[in-house]
């Protein structure tokens, strides 16, 4: 459940004096006091100390007021109602470790209520056996109830004097050390700086392109402009210390590109492909050129140093001195005697270490050194030292002061606009290949769960372009693309070497990594331990020829940091990148060793479905043939209904992933979908839609079904309830039934507001239509589009502002209202043009006065739910209904 929908269920009034209870009431004094001594959060709530109001009993109590409050109302529960229990007890933690964390209100403001809700969660015992929902409900509660709290702080006298006061703290240091930095920049007419011209100017040029490794596509340009392409990821982490590894504490996240601005130092870690070298390119480029993006203006008088460890040691050379810095990185500019040394010692640099995993594990040890020695000679530089998560333990940096942050997978929201900015970069020829792309994403899963990353998202975006707008059909020929980008070539057209000591191509790298994808998937688990994965990989090195040659620890260490397939979660367990490649490779493995049984026995479970999907994309047609009758057969022999539709679904979604099947056997797997799709009435429209977005493929298009046939399926599309349902609904926003539409508009709360009003809301054909709102997030895409409409449905969730703000645009003639204990009353003003009006005050026990419905001339009809008066001052032209 989104914040926002839990907003609507709690409204501020009902929720506020509730969470109010959990502080302590306000005392006199500024709140500044000697440092190490400000009054932290244990002292502002109301459930510790020797003054405390409230136990911990009744934080339990409050605890379950909210759940039980967030349940009622219309619309679906928000978790299943046998988990109550676990969840209050849940919540009930994650309020009581607000009074654990070491922080004064002025941090925890700075932290946000999204950061501080995950502080809290951390903090608090993790809850066990909750469902997805149960889990995402307890997420968005607990952040909800942090945006109150942290309201709650900032009211607070001593709140706004100590804020205030650090503020002006900060802003003096800001200028202390800005002071500081222009007093060592070169005077204007040195040979210092006329070279420093030269060469930011070089570097400018050097990383003002992008390039995308491994595709070797005809259509696709090799590079384009960085500052058109570059995406701004998210860095999640936290102080490293000695004692404590980041991974074991949740922190808030940063824009990645102002991780320095934030810290000295950092040791970035992500994932092959996830853009470090990206961002060393970015911010080398924003220090190099006078027009900065925002927020890069703490670049300023920075000089880049940009290190690839990899060019550096290519030939086994000893890492460089300063004064060897530019000749090593490729530089053809020659500084002036002693510049490099000139700029270090005055702070002013801004060193970029790219690739500890890209050098030799033997050469890590020296490079460390190496940076040690350089941070002791050289204090006040910024430094960025990336890595991918394996290569290097925990806390490698720590000791030296560095802060470890990791790249975060990239959201739906950043991948289009990834997908945005490539198809802009790469010329006006792109353009009309963005939309069909985007459409893609959203509705072809295994597209989508691979675009996590910028590299996965170019390869994406020039495998779409080189074959004219079409992605290969089924998975197959797109993974293995990508498995080819991974596995070889990328290190190779990046000149690499061989940073582990091993080359091994493509195949026998895929038949060592399949063998660990088999044994998770058989097992059920996504993750295995080290020693484990390390023995099966050397029980099946002995069989594979290429990678016989080499010691099978090394084989497995080069799988594990080389391959970018795998990563290490932890010190002593192993996983795969992407579940997705897990399954893939898991369906190749049990086809080669051909496991129908294994597939057939796991068919009714949903975590398998991709994988007997691409089973049959590597099956031969006689394999195909036999997996495709074993599902039917076992959907004959299912007895839940709902298992019968998903084994029936998923063969009619294999089908299309075989590259040759017989007719017999694809008339028949036709046929029986044929029976189910499209669905016969609303109850077995939902029915089938609890399979899952594998449905939205097989149902019908509003040109070939009836107006019922439409309706139903636009029924099992809205109860999916997933952007991939979007392109789908899409193609009914004209469809001449009523019901068809009003099914369209009445499901919007299902779906994300923003991008519903676009693709549905804006496009529907709004005659007789009556428009439901449920939220003000629906409220606010209204307005946001100017959708002025005369026929309004409007529910007791929204909000009194965005009522009058939605009556003001529409002025409308048919009005339904519902409200709540907290939002008593009429709307003022009332619609001039209101015809009929019908109210609904179910469970309210505030009649609502009726008088001044007497004034508006166009009114004939009021009808209400729920009690009222003034009804002796209607005029007889209204005619009142009381229900």
């Amino acid at each position: 459940m989104e914040p926002a929908l839990i907003g609507t269920r709690l409204a501020s009034a009902a929720i506020g004096p509730l969470l109010k209870k959990l502080l302590v009431s306000e005392g006199p004094g500024a709140g500044l006091v000697p440092k190490g001594a400000e009054v932290r959060l244990s002292g502002l709530v109301s459930f510790r100390g020797e003054k405390r109001t409230l136990t911990e009993k009744d934080v339990r109590r409050l605890a379950a007021t909210l759940v039980e409050r967030s349940r009622q109302g219309a619309g679906e529960p928000p978790f299943p109602a046998d988990e109550t229990g676990a969840v209050t007890e849940a919540l009930a933690a994650n309020l009581l470790a607000l009074g654990d964390l070491d922080m004064d209100d002025v941090q925890a403001v700075r932290l946000g209520p999204r950061d501080l809700a995950r502080r809290l969660r951390a903090a608090a015992p993790a809850p066990d056996g909750l469902s997805t929902d149960s889990v995402l409900y307890l997420e968005t509660m607990t952040e909800w109830a942090c945006l109150h709290i942290l309201e709650f702080f900032t009211r607070r006298s001593t709140f706004i004097a100590r804020s205030l006061v650090e503020q002006t703290r900060a802003q003096a240091e800001l200028l202390a050390r800005v002071d500081a930095v222009l007093t060592r920049v070169p005077a204007p007419g040195s040979e210092d700086a006329a070279f420093e011209r030269r060469y930011l100017a070089h570097l400018a040029r050097k990383h003002g392109r992008l390039t995308i490794y491994g595709v070797d596509l005809h259509h696709s340009p090799d590079e384009w402009p960085l500052d058109m392409a570059y995406l701004s990821l998210e860095a999640t982490g936290g102080e490293g210390t000695p004692e404590t590894s980041v991974r074991q504490r949740e922190q808030p996240s940063v824009r990645a590109d102002l991780a320095l601005a934030r810290h000295d130092k950092v040791l970035l870690r992500g994932l092959a492909g996830s853009g470090k070298t990206t961002l060393v390119q970015w911010l080398t480029v924003s220090a190099a050129n006078e027009d900065r993006p925002e927020g890069m203006a703490y670049l300023r008088g920075r000089v880049p140093f940009v290190l690839p460890l990899r060019t550096l040691t290519r030939h086994g050379e000893r890492l460089p001195s300063p004064d060897r810095f530019l000749p090593a990185a490729g530089c053809p500019l020659t500084p002036p005697d002693g510049w490099t040394d000139r700029v270090l010692t005055a702070g002013r640099g801004l060193v970029l270490v790219d690739g500890i995993d890209e050098i030799p594990e033997a050469e890590r040890g020296r490079a460390r050194e190496w940076l040690r020695d350089l941070l002791g000679a050289y204090g006040g530089n910024r430094w960025l030292v990336t890595s991918r998560p394996t290569a290097v333990r925990d806390d490698w940096l720590a000791p030296d002061g560095f802060t470890e942050l990791a790249l975060a997978p990239m959201a739906r929201t950043e991948v289009t606009t990834f997908v945005r900015r490539w198809h802009r970069a790469a010329g006006p020829d792109a353009a009309g290949y963005e939309q069909p792309l985007l459409d893609s994403l959203r509705t072809a899963e295994h597209v989508a769960q691979l675009a996590t990353n910028p590299l996965m998202c170019g390869l994406i975006c020039a495998l779409h372009r080189d074959r004219r707008g079409f992605l290969p059909r089924g998975r197959k020929a797109l993974y293995e693309a990508a498995l080819s980008l991974l596995l070889s070539r990328r290190d190779r057209e990046r000149d690499m070497g061989a940073p582990t000591g091993l080359v091994l191509d493509e195949a026998p790298q895929i038949q060592l990594i399949q063998r660990l994808a088999y044994w998770l998937t058989l097992n059920g688990r996504t993750q295995m331990d080290r020693d484990r994965a390390a023995s099966l990989v050397a029980e099946a090195v002995p069989a594979v020829p290429d990678a016989s040659a080499y010691p099978p620890d090394r084989v497995f260490t080069h799988l594990l940091h080389r391959s970018g397939l795998l990563r290490e979660p932890t010190a002593d367990t192993v996983e795969f990148v992407h579940r997705t490649f897990q399954d893939y490779l898991a369906a190749k493995a049990l086809v080669d060793h051909w496991d129908i049984g294994v597939l057939v026995r796991h068919a009714a479970d949903d975590q398998w479905e991709d994988v007997i999907r691409m089973a049959v994309g590597h099956a031969r047609p006689r394999e195909c043939a036999e997996v495709l009758r074993e599902l039917l057969s076992a959907a004959d022999a299912a007895e839940d209904r709902r298992v019968r539709l998903r084994l029936t679904l998923l063969a009619a979604t294999a089908l299309d992933h075989a590259t040759e099947v017989s007719p017999e056997i694809r008339e028949e797997v036709l046929r029986r979908t044929g029976e189910v799709i499209p669905p016969r009435d609303p109850e077995e429209a939902r029915q089938l839609a609890e399979v899952g977005p594998l449905v939205l493929g097989l149902l019908g298009g509003p040109e070939e079904a009836t107006d019922e046939e439409a309706f139903t399926s636009v029924v099992t599309a809205t109860h999916v309830g997933t952007d991939a349902a979007l392109l789908y609904l899409a193609r009914f926003t004209q469809h001449p039934s009523l019901a068809v539409r009003s099914q369209l508009i009445w499901s919007w709360f299902r779906f994300d507001p923003r991008s519903y009003a676009d693709e549905i809301v804006a496009r529907l054909d709004r005659s007789d239509l009556i428009f439901t709102i449920r939220l003000d997030a629906q409220a606010d895409e209204l307005i946001r589009l100017g959708l002025s409409h005369p026929l309004l449905d409007i529910g007791g969730w929204v909000s009194a502002d965005r009522v009058a703000a939605l009556l003001s645009l529409c002025d409308p003639v048919y009005l339904r209202l519902e409200r709540s204990d907290e939002q008593d009353g009429l709307p003022v003003p009332l619609p001039a043009r209101l015809e009929e009006l019908e109210l609904d005050w179910q469970g309210s026990e505030t009649p609502v006065d009726l008088a001044p419905l007497a004034a508006l001339p166009h009114l004939h009809l009021v009808e209400a739910y729920g009690p009222v008066i003034g009804t002796e001052h209607l005029p007889p032209r209204i005619r009142f209904q009381s229900l």
